[in-house]
């Protein structure tokens, strides 16, 4: 059966992504000078960008997501995927990962969740928490814990004024309030999984992992009874708003200097872009979240869902990459693909 091809914006007639030029190595120079190799091993992760919309605006955020972004997975491509994903079989994909925006904020995020998980498929919701405490989601935590969703939940520090300084007033409190929602229904007390996901406030590389995560289980649980499995360190994105914000304080020279001199090869061998691959809310394909935001098409065609007939002709190729990518090199590497919520 052919499935007719729907209304895609063709790239050149899409606003031009902001340049990151400037005097330093190009990541693909980099790569060659250290003898590293970065293309695709078996496929083992979808994921699915479900849309722009978020009830949050944050200074960081590279999807420039916010409550009033229109861009919205629809049915129609959500069934295709679907559909992709039964031809492609569970021997080649094992993970499903939902991100946005606020992926919850869409109505079509409980009918990829129950899909994926009826088709044994484990399930990430990249959650930004405060979103579980919005009008209209009150059952969304019980859901996530019927299905068993592992939930990566973005909260950029343990302390009240870190966090409002990057999400705004008000955004702390509800975080909280959120992750004692989850613990109530079975995350964090060893039932179901919740991993935090810390990145800086400012140009700077964050600390040490395991040092920052002993920190967050002594003052979370201290102070507000909160526990978690893991924390998840990465690196700001420098692109969109974050590069906005480098832009304006003159200080993207500086940041990129940063991550060059901070580059790590042994991060690249473990690189989510090697066996992971990204779908717009449009049904574009690329080869990572942040390169779906700067419109660099997956480096291997054909680039939509609906010109494929399974994931599988992803199982090898090139990746596609710029320099942005050296934020998911340096220091320890983004140890959960850099993908921010």
């Amino acid at each position: 059966m052919t499935i007719p091809l729907p209304k895609i914006e063709p790239a050149s007639t899409k606003p031009k992504r902001d340049l990151l030029t400037g005097n330093w190595p190009s990541f693909v120079d980099l790569l060659a000078e250290n003898d590293c190799t970065l293309s695709r091993r078996r496929l083992r992760t979808l994921q699915v960008n479900l849309g722009k919309l978020c009830n949050q605006t944050c200074r960081h955020c590279h999807v420039e997501a916010g409550p009033r972004r229109p861009e919205q997975m629809n049915s129609a491509t959500a069934e295709r995927l679907v559909s992709l994903m039964d031809a492609t079989g569970a021997d080649i994909l094992e993970t499903v990962d939902i991100t946005g925006g606020a992926p919850e904020l869409n109505p079509v995020f409980k009918y990829l969740v129950r899909e994926s998980r009826t088709r044994q498929y484990h399930v990430i919701d990249r959650c930004n928490l405060t979103v579980l405490v919005e009008d209209g989601q009150e059952d969304t935590a019980s859901f996530l814990a019927e299905h068993r969703v592992e939930i990566i939940a973005s909260l950029p520090c343990y302390s009240r004024e870190n966090v409002e300084l990057q999400r705004g007033k008000g955004v702390f409190e509800k975080s909280i309030q959120a992750l004692r929602v989850l613990y109530a229904v079975g995350y964090g007390n060893g039932k179901l999984t919740l991993n935090l996901v810390y990145n800086p406030v400012g140009p700077f590389l964050p600390p040490a992992q395991d040092e920052l995560e002993a920190e967050y289980r002594e003052n979370l649980l201290e102070d507000f009874g909160v526990r978690f499995n893991r924390l998840f360190t990465i690196a700001n994105m420098p692109i969109k708003r974050f590069l906005h914000d480098l832009k304006n304080e003159d200080q993207v020279n500086e940041y990129m200097m940063l991550l060059v001199n901070s580059f790590n090869t042994t991060a690249v061998d473990d690189l989510m872009c090697r066996d992971l691959l990204s779908v717009s809310w449009d049904g574009r394909i690329f080869d990572c979240d942040f390169n779906q935001m700067v419109e660099i098409p997956a480096a291997r065609n054909p680039t939509t869902i609906w010109s494929i007939e399974s994931f599988g002709c992803f199982n090898s190729g090139s990746i596609a990459v710029d320099d942005h990518c050296y934020g998911c090199t340096a220091g320890a590497g983004s140890s959960c693909s850099g993908e921010l919520v």
